[in-house]
This record gives structure tokens, C-alpha cells and sequence, in this order.
């Protein structure tokens, strides 16, 4: 299995969703939930102030990651935010996620990012999924560890965030158990 880094970002779909690249026009979309400072709380940085701010952040021609939205499919809404960022390591990618705030709950970020981590493994060869957590942040750990992500660690006080220092769990999946059936969800 042979890791091809690749910029482009395609669209997957899923049963309610598809995941399509991130334009500057999305902002509007996300700015609900990335300006309001309860949906921000486990972000690195603190919710955004203005659009202009956001729609930068969001489509920085610097970074070196590939981000996608969640439209669904039955009204043409933006669902989420979806990324993966190259790892140290070729072959190995970060991945985030953030569900819009009227979303939450419903099993948007379950069915996109299953969709997004079968198609980083079968289609582009990736032989190592990991995220980084802020180890307060339930939900996310709750959500990756269904997906079959294995806890690997947490790092005590790592990261100085907007709401201070924070340990950060690590989760990782390898192509082999998700191949294997172990790590799926249903």
C-alpha cells in the first residue's frame, strides 16, 4: 500500500451527505458555530469575531491540510466541517472535525467522517489515521472511538488554547484494522 499525498479533494458521499471541497462561500454557513464560543470551547484557537476572520482561517492558502463540508443531500445545507492534515510520516494523516450547532446529535459527524476515513484507506492508500483531542471533549472522543480509533495516549498539558493549558488524547487507526472490520461502525 503505497501512500500518494495528494492536494486535490474530492467529493464522497455518504447515505445523507456529501462531502465536497470547502469554498470562501461556506463561511456563511459555518460562522454560527464557529463565532459562538460554547461550539469553540475545545478548538485550539477561540471562536471567530467576523466572517472576514473566519472565511480567512478557513481558505488559507498556506495550510497545508484539505477541508471539506457536509452538504446534505435532502435540502443543500452545510452539516460540518471535515479535515485531514498531512502527518510527520508519509502515509499519515491528522483528521478534525465540527459539526454545525442545529446538527449536533443527529449522527452527521458518524456517517461523514466513516465515509471520509474509508476513502483516505482504500483510495489514497493512507496507513495511518490519527486525532488529536482535547481530553475534556467527550463527544469527540466518544465519536472516534466509535469509529474504532484506539486511545494512545493523552499529553499532559500540551497545548495552551484561548481557555488555557490542556491535555490532548491521542487516538490513532491503522489501514489494517479498518481492512479488517474490527474498527468499523454500523
Amino acid at each position: 500500500m503505497n501512500a500518494a499525498p495528494t492536494l486535490d479533494t474530492p467529493s464522497i458521499a455518504t447515505e445523507r451527505f456529501t462531502l465536497r471541497k470547502l469554498v470562501r462561500e461556506d463561511t456563511s454557513a459555518l460562522f454560527p458555530t464557529f463565532s459562538n464560543e460554547t461550539q469553540c470551547r475545545y478548538m485550539s484557537q477561540p471562536h471567530f469575531a467576523t466572517m472576514e476572520a473566519l472565511a480567512d482561517w478557513l481558505t488559507d492558502s498556506t495550510w497545508a491540510g484539505r477541508s471539506w463540508v457536509a452538504m446534505d443531500k435532502s435540502d443543500g445545507s452545510v452539516a460540518g466541517r471535515y479535515v485531514a492534515y498531512p502527518g510527520r510520516d508519509a502515509g499519515v494523516l491528522e483528521l478534525g472535525y465540527i459539526t454545525v450547532a442545529q446538527r449536533q446529535g443527529q449522527g452527521v459527524a458518524t456517517e461523514c467522517m466513516a465515509a471520509l476515513v474509508d476513502h483516505l484507506f482504500q483510495n489514497e492508500g493512507y496507513r495511518r489515521l490519527f486525532a488529536e483531542i482535547d481530553a475534556e471533549n467527550a463527544a469527540s472522543t466518544a465519536l472516534i472511538e466509535r469509529l474504532g480509533f484506539v486511545r494512545e495516549g493523552c499529553l499532559r498539558e500540551h497545548e495552551t488554547t484561548h481557555k488555557g493549558v490542556c491535555d490532548t488524547v491521542v487516538y490513532g487507526l491503522l489501514y489494517r484494522e479498518w481492512r479488517s472490520g474490527t474498527a468499523q461502525t454500523s
